[in-house]
């Protein structure tokens, strides 16, 4: 049975990741990219798909964990009726080759441990062929080659599973520590064609990575109330940036189901524009200028020499093309199925993102980021793109995969991305056709009040022409379509409020199947701008509780499961919470409130 994902801890290196479980069993490993084809995917099936577990013998989950302060180094603790160990999981900055290293600690008396490793290569559907090396073994197959570097010495063991029908062979050791102990292991990949990597020294490569961590952390300027949970955000949203080339995965995983057991599952390990952007703004609010540059850089490259092909989302390196197929030999996250890697979504057409790239470019400019004439030619291009299709329908911020709506977000979105040009010329003094621009931007808003607002229940709606509701629309006050002390924006907060929120918790729309975190964040930030500024705090801190022991949020939680579900851990909430965060530890509601479009104080 598959584990709560409230049971997973991230470790990564700024271009992949593992997902290592309270167990002590890390599930989820693809190399050598986020994007990278799985050799541990026990996450999406089961031991059957590869996993490495090391833990107290006979013990089924540790007895505490966390992160060291201000770092992405996971600490186990294991307790028995004979000591205490604990296991130091970290992936180190990216050297010649991906490392994950766990280092077993003796912390008092004497501890029988257990390590069990069964590596299955491309997503759990290739056996390597295993054998020893000096210090450990060696497993290949295809392209891969992962080596495992220890003291303790592996042997194979050879299981039958009734699952399976054949041998199902799996490598483990048993070994004991007492106080002082520290003993390594190191898992690294390599191409297959070449030679084994250089092991590296894990006391090393541990001091390396909290360094690493401490001094990255150390540049954040968020100082307010909720200052752990903001820099543990930090710290995730930044292990979900891919480190070459600056884009920023959605998440780290494929295919964690919306509801359990459905078909709403996704390949996630992509570059959102949307989310990428609203990240941009989270870590540019925090202190992280230089990420926002290098995130602009990969932005220009990704849109190339044609930005009227504007995609929604990218590969890790700007790849526009990510075909999305199944993996039928999956059995899926809690028998969710079908399993895909790809996103045929990245071929919509999203309206709303036009805005949110112009955003980030006006961000940009507002924080003094250096911007290139480069820069300013794609925005124009893509202010043309957006006003020769900003009538349109599109599928939207959620990316319905049914028929095409004038979805309101959308059209306020497209609001943003003129007004932003309109910006540009006022107060950076760049050249463009700003009366025309003014003017669209008039048309547009002209267009969402007299089409996407319901004058008798006094709430904007989701669609032209529709009686739903769009907790989007709670972003409305942040890009400043409205003010918050509009009569229109408090009727749709509270009409959010009342027919798609339970407990506080937050539906992205009507007939979802759970509360989406980031709505519940945007409304916290919403009640917060109305002058219900304790209904707001009560909000946050009810997601606060939601996240697991080690602060990480996925990217819904379902309420009568009382889990979370979606892909982990979830760009999308994170950077909600860093902006609900800065939000609510500001001024008091009304003027002086700084917004979305606000330029940034930087330290």
């Amino acid at each position: 049975m598959s584990l709560p994902l409230e049971s997973y801890a991230l470790i990564g290196d700024l271009q992949t990741a593992a997902l290592v479980s309270r167990t002590g069993s890390v599930d989820w490993l693809c190399l050598p990219r986020f994007d990278g084809l799985a050799v541990i995917a026990a996450l999406l099936g089961d031991e059957r798909h590869g996993y490495w577990r090391i833990a107290a013998d006979g013990q089924r989950e540790c007895a505490a964990r966390r992160y060291r302060d201000g770092t992405l180094i996971l600490e186990t603790t294991w307790e028995t009726p004979s000591g205490t160990a604990r296991v130091v999981d970290f992936m180190p900055p990216r050297g010649e080759a991906p490392d994950i290293v766990r280092i077993v600690e003796g912390v008092a008396g004497r501890v029988e441990m257990t390590s069990e490793i069964r590596l299955r290569f491309d997503y759990g559907s290739v056996v390597p062929r295993i054998h020893a090396i000096d210090g450990g073994f060696c497993a290949v197959a295809g392209p891969d080659a992962v080596y495992l570097d220890s003291p303790i010495e592996h042997t194979e063991h050879t299981e039958h599973t009734e699952a399976a029908a054949a041998d199902d062979p799996k490598h483990a050791a048993t070994f004991a520590v007492t106080e002082g102990d520290r003993v390594p292991f190191v898992l690294t990949w390599q191409a297959a064609h070449r030679d084994r990597p250089d092991p590296v020294d894990a006391d090393v490569a541990e001091a390396e990575t909290d360094r690493y961590w401490s001094e990255w952390v150390g540049r954040c300027t968020y100082d307010g109330e909720w200052r752990d949970a903001v820099v543990r955000s930090l710290v995730t949203l930044h292990a979900l940036t891919y480190q070459p080339t600056a884009g920023m995965v959605a998440a780290v995983t494929t295919s964690l189901p919306e509801k359990l057991g459905g078909e709403r599952n996704w390949d996630y390990r992509y570059c959102w524009l949307r989310d990428a952007t609203m990240t941009l703004h989270a870590l540019v609010y925090s202190g992280y200028d230089d990420e926002a540059r290098r995130w602009r850089d990969w932005l220009l490259r990704a849109l190339g020499g044609d930005p009227h092909r504007l995609r929604i989302m990218y590969g890790i390196t700007g790849e526009r093309r990510v075909p999305e197929h199944r993996l039928d030999w999956l059995p899926g996250y809690e028998n969710s199925t079908p399993v895909r890697v790809g996103n045929d979504a990245a071929g919509q057409f999203q309206l709303d993102v036009f805005g949110e790239v112009l955003d980030s470019f006006h961000l940009d400019r507002s924080a003094g980021l250096s911007p290139t004439e480069e820069a300013w030619s794609v925005q124009r291009d893509l202010l043309e793109v957006l006003e020769s299709r900003w009538r349109e329908p599109d599928s939207g911020l959620w990316e319905m995969r049914d028929e095409t709506q004038q979805f309101v977000h959308s059209k306020m979105m497209a609001w943003v991305g003129f007004d932003r040009a309109v910006q540009a010329v006022e107060q950076c003094g760049l050249d463009g056709p700003v009366d025309r621009w003014r003017r669209l931007r008039d048309d547009v808003h002209d267009d969402v009040c007299k089409h996407g607002y319901d004058a008798d229940r006094n709430t904007f709606v989701q669609a032209y022409g529709s009686s739903n509701l769009d907790a989007a629309l709670l972003l409305m006050p942040q890009t400043g379509f409205l003010p918050a002390d509009d009569p229109r924006v408090a009727g749709t907060v509270e009409a959010i409020g009342r027919e798609l929120s339970h407990d506080g918790l937050v539906y992205r729309y009507p007939g979802s199947d759970a509360t989406f975190t980031a709505c519940t964040l945007w409304y916290a930030d919403a009640l917060h701008a109305i002058g219900r500024a304790d209904e707001g705090r009560a909000v946050f801190e009810r997601v606060l509780d939601l996240r697991n022991d080690v602060g990480l949020l996925a990217e819904e939680y379902d309420v009568k499961a009382q889990r979370q579900v979606g892909n982990l851990p979830q760009a999308f909430s994170h950077v909600a919470l860093v902006t609900a965060a800065r939000a609510l530890s500001g001024p008091a509601p009304g003027a002086g409130r700084m917004r979305r479009h606000d330029p940034p104080k930087l330290k």
